[in-house]
């Protein structure tokens, strides 16, 4: 008989960006969380559905439109908190209905019920994820670590192949730089990770092949 992993997730991509939001979830409680809902709610809602799963918070990596546009809007339709970003990004999120009407999407500013600093932790269900602060890309810009699964969402922090911009306001390519090599590289190579847009990896792999933080493009 197979052992169901302690924690499931699914990727659905929403908003016109392709966005990465996941639905991750407790197996053995059946309660799970929604980071990163930036829009498409109703298809995110059908998601937990389809899966059997109670959502009991929403986590947020950071302040971007396409991350946390509609967070606001459904933590209180579901009546959940919102735990994230780091209080850096509180400059981001209060600029959502603006960027929103810019970008012709739906978006609206909110304060999260717990900002959340470096080395703190988030739970779900029975579930315990490790938060990483790693600035760059917004200066509140967090990390989640479930160690057992070897698992990592990391928002616009690292892409397969690529890293986040630092052309934003607020941006700053050294200290993402530092981010990725002193806050991710030593959770392990074997890691695999959910970026805030395409598809996953793993830190090997970008230790590897990555053309802005191969070892080898750092030497």
């Amino acid at each position: 008989m197979t052992s169901v992993p302690p924690l499931k997730a699914a990727i659905i991509p929403v908003t016109p960006l392709q966005q990465n939001c996941c639905l991750i979830w407790c197996t053995e409680t059946m309660r799970g969380a929604f980071t990163d809902p930036g829009g498409d709610l109703e298809r995110l809602k059908a998601a937990a559905a389809q899966q059997c799963v109670t959502i009991e918070k929403i986590l947020i990596t950071h302040g971007h439109l396409d991350h946390c546009g509609q967070a606001g809007m459904l933590a209180k339709e579901l009546g959940v908190p919102i735990e994230g970003p780091h209080e850096a990004d509180r400059f981001w999120i209060s600029r959502l209905d603006g960027d929103g009407s810019k970008y012709g999407m739906q978006a609206h500013s909110f304060e999260p019920d717990r900002w959340l600093e470096n080395g703190d932790t988030v739970t779900v269900g029975k579930l315990v994820l490790d938060v990483y602060h790693c600035p760059g890309h917004t200066p509140g810009h967090v990390v989640f670590h479930h160690a057992p699964s070897k698992l990592a969402i990391v928002g616009d922090v690292l892409f397969q192949g690529s890293i986040g911009r630092t052309d934003f306001p607020m941006g700053n390519h050294q200290q993402l730089i530092d981010s990725i090599t002193g806050r991710l590289w030593p959770l392990g190579d074997e890691t695999a990770f959910v970026p805030g847009h395409g598809p996953m990896s793993t830190f090997a792999h970008e230790r590897k092949t990555n053309g802005y933080v191969s070892d080898y493009a750092l030497a």
